[in-house]
């Protein structure tokens, strides 16, 4: 045998230790909102439970108020929830970890939040979807910006204050982060003053901010495309699909054919961008349509200062030209909508080519299905060669994803209601969940097939998580773990 050099063997015990210190990313791992770059997929094979009920869980823990989906990582899950203390007082923001097999509480961090905002139901304080990379986790909330938490202990790593989100209709905040090559990015599009942020993951600190200002309020999250050696971070927002440069924040491309009002998130696989979003109205509904219907009180046509939330009064100031604190109809059309950027509503289910340079509308569009039926709440999930969506009412609708050739459209899935949370996929089965808490199972494929309902006993308006062969469900006040494991 021949002789060790302890003095190189030194350094690489060194590195070995502080790699084995740390979770590294898994394949497995369900890292953020809808998991891995917000696909939905699941990363293994693993089979997975297709009849479950909240009856026989794998496990289920209280989780406090929220609507924030659970995200996986190191064999711990992390979710968020707004709690109220034990001997009273108001409720706090809570960040909790658990065993991922058993449920256990392994910690959990409380956050005093201050005078909360408005905010309209069935939106949720403990609405962000928190991201990790297995050293922090990192999430926002309103009255708070952005938190990190050290994933061992839940210790603070840093607290980085953020502008105050504002919306005209009192919507709420619901954005999430995410995190990728060191830095967070979290993009506030909000109806005040729109901006997407990276930070450096370490310290919280501001790597750079780029204004997004011809955005309405939305709640799209960040993803990044890979093409011919680069990455760009993409955002959809009104009106406009972008790519940034991820380390700098300087836009790359833009491609303008999306509605009004985004709430969905984009999907990003093998060098496309697919997006499906209803915007409510035809095109020519701009925001003044919804301001004049939700603000305009008396209903006279105008929209008195008095009528606008008190954030918005400096907008409306330097649209009231006569000073005489009315907007009337003209004026209120670019008072809180970019002159530059009045679209208006629709639905489209589209793809869109990665990779490209300046203003790509012309060029990189590869379908742009108008009209069709898609949900102004549920992101599409992009699954082997197929785009599945859902809406309000169970309703259904796959597309081909090469070519935007119909699959099937508005079939229904035998279980009608409100969607909120997003299908996701794994071991060829799609999850669907119901805001009435019912998961509908289904087979992936051009063939509609239904192959379970679920009950999970409790609304659900948040996207599930698959991580080594585990559903997790974040209802409106628990978290469950469902498997084909033995119960012990």
């Amino acid at each position: 045998m021949p002789l060790i050099d302890h003095r190189r063997l030194l350094p690489c015990l060194v590195i070995l230790a502080a790699v084995c210190g740390t979770h590294a990313a898994s394949a497995d791992d369900w890292p953020q909102f809808r998991g891995p770059n917000a696909t939905g997929l699941a990363g293994s094979a693993k089979g997975l439970p297709t009849k479950f009920s909240a009856e026989q869980p794998l496990w289920k823990v209280d989780v406090g108020e929220g609507i924030s989906s659970p995200i996986v990582a190191g064999g711990k899950a992390f979710a968020t929830g707004m709690v109220k203390p034990a001997g009273g007082g108001d409720a706090k923001f809570a960040i909790f970890a658990l065993d991922a097999t058993t449920g256990k509480e392994l910690w959990r961090r409380e956050f005093a939040t201050g005078k909360l905002p408005r905010i309209t139901p069935p939106n949720s304080h403990a609405s962000s979807t928190p991201a990790t990379d297995g050293e922090r986790v990192y999430v926002h909330f309103s009255t708070l910006g952005l938190l990190a938490v050290n994933v061992a202990d839940g210790t603070t790593a840093w607290e980085t204050p953020m502008p105050m989100p504002a919306y005209l209709m009192d919507w709420g905040a619901g954005m999430s982060p995410i995190v990728h090559d060191g830095l967070v990015y979290f993009n506030q599009d909000d109806d005040l003053q729109p901006t997407l942020f990276a930070l450096e993951a370490k310290t919280g600190k501001l790597a750079w901010k780029t204004e997004r200002a011809d955005m309405l309020a939305g709640y799209s999250i960040p993803v990044l495309s890979e093409v011919a050696g680069r990455t760009d971070l993409v955002v959809a927002g009104t009106g406009k699909l972008k790519g940034y440069d991820p380390k700098t924040g300087i836009e790359r491309w833009t491609c303008n054919t999306l509605p009004r009002t985004m709430m969905t998130s984009p999907v990003a696989k093998d060098g496309m961008i697919y997006i499906a979003v209803q915007s409510y109205g035809d095109e020519s509904r701009t925001l003044k349509a919804a301001l004049m219907e939700w603000l305009d009180s008396n209903q006279d046509g105008k929209l008195a200062r008095t009528e606008v939330p008190k954030e918005f009064h400096e907008k409306f100031d330097r649209s009231d030209k006569n000073k005489d604190a009315i907007l009337d109809a003209t004026e209120v059309e670019t008072a809180f909508q970019s002159s530059e950027n009045l679209v208006g509503g629709g639905s489209m289910v589209q793809a869109v080519k990665g990779g490209g340079t300046g203003n790509v509308t012309k060029t990189h569009v590869v379908f742009n299905l108008k009209n069709r039926a898609p949900s102004n709440l549920t992101s599409p999930l992009v699954v082997g060669e197929q785009i599945f969506v859902v809406k309000k009412g169970g309703l259904s609708s796959s597309y081909d994803s090469l070519t935007g050739k119909k699959h099937w459209e508005l079939a229904r899935i035998r279980n009608s209601g409100d969607y909120y949370g997003s299908p996701v996929s794994g071991d060829g089965k799609i999850y669907v969940p119901g805001e009435n808490g019912f998961v509908m199972v289904l087979e992936q494929g051009p063939k509609l097939n239904v192959l379970a309902k679920n009950d999970l006993a409790e609304p659900c308006l948040s996207s599930p998580a698959i991580a080594d062969g585990r559903l997790y469900f974040r209802t409106t006040g628990s978290l469950l773990c469902f498997s084909n494991e033995p119960q012990k």
